[in-house]
């Protein structure tokens, strides 16, 4: 006759793990298709001012960014508090703009030239004079299309 054994403790068998590289890469796949790349660190403070009449640009790769306004608590050690420039990920001078325009029309197809806008990302606290200065160096170089950035809300008359 055959012997029985019975079972001792009760426990239960292990859980299978073969589904489980199944899933990790499921969710690896999610995140990489859901996940945005951010496309510039800010350097500086940059609370907009606020506009009641706005207009959405409808092509976002159209567009170039020049940011300003003073730098962030981080950077202020080291470039003072005074309004300054940032373009893409450093900060830069007035006659760094024209480069800066001309390196980017470089990387767009010829047809879409034209259609560039530049927007102008600054900071509500920033000097008049900087952002005319800007202006001027687009002008040179026939950058022409100009796009103030703000958010919507009702603009303050305090003149």
């Amino acid at each position: 006759m055959a012997k029985f054994n019975k079972k001792s403790g009760g426990a239960l068998p292990q859980i299978s793990t073969a589904s489980l590289p199944d899933i990790v890469f499921m969710l690896l796949f999610f995140f990489m298709v859901v996940t945005v790349m951010r496309q510039n660190t800010l350097m500086i403070e940059n609370k907009l001012p606020t506009a009641n009449q706005l207009e959405k640009l409808e092509k976002k790769d159209l567009v170039i960014y020049i940011y300003a306004g003073k730098p962030s608590q981080r950077y202020q050690a080291q470039f003072g508090t005074e309004a300054r420039i940032q373009l893409n990920d450093k900060f830069a001078d007035v006659k760094d703009i024209q480069a800066f325009i001309l390196s980017e029309r470089e990387t767009k197809r010829e047809e879409l030239i034209p259609y560039l806008t530049t927007a102008l990302k600054v900071d509500s606290e920033t000097n008049m004079g900087l952002i005319s200065d800007i202006k001027q160096e687009l002008r040179k170089i026939d950058a022409l299309k100009i796009n103030y950035t703000t958010r919507e809300g009702e603009v303050s008359k305090n003149f």
